[in-house]
């Protein structure tokens, strides 16, 4: 759960160096628009992206965990907030770093996705 809570950190912070390094090589990332694979490919994302994702709730399980979030996305000239909602993330952990990130659109998708339920 610690590397969840730093990759958070490194994401808000707009910090794509530290995301990568908390990530394994070959990270996947999906979410509705598909997935890929690969530090750069999260690299990518983070740079147009300009989002901040709050963690609200937490479940565990051996090697996932799913973060219910509230997500802020900003407008990268002006810097203020153009949406805002509630959605949920799953990252599976290898070795302490996280190999896959999925972002659903609700929690109980996300835990469903994951194997997970809310006793997790």
């Amino acid at each position: 759960m610690e590397a969840v809570l730093a990759w958070h950190e490194a994401l808000n912070a707009g910090d794509a160096e530290r995301l990568a390094a908390l990530s394994h090589p070959e990270v996947e990332v999906g979410g509705p628009r598909g997935s890929a694979r690969g530090r750069g490919v999260l690299v990518d994302w983070v740079g147009r992206a300009n989002v901040r994702m709050e963690p609200l709730r937490l479940f565990q399980g051996d090697r996932t965990v799913v973060v219910e979030e509230a997500a802020a996305w900003r407008d990268a000239r002006t810097g203020e907030t153009t949406s805002e909602t509630i959605v949920a993330t799953a990252f599976v952990l290898d070795g302490g770093m996280v190999a896959g990130i999925f972002r659903y659109h609700n929690l109980e998708d996300a835990l469903r996705g994951a194997g997970l339920d809310g006793s997790d």
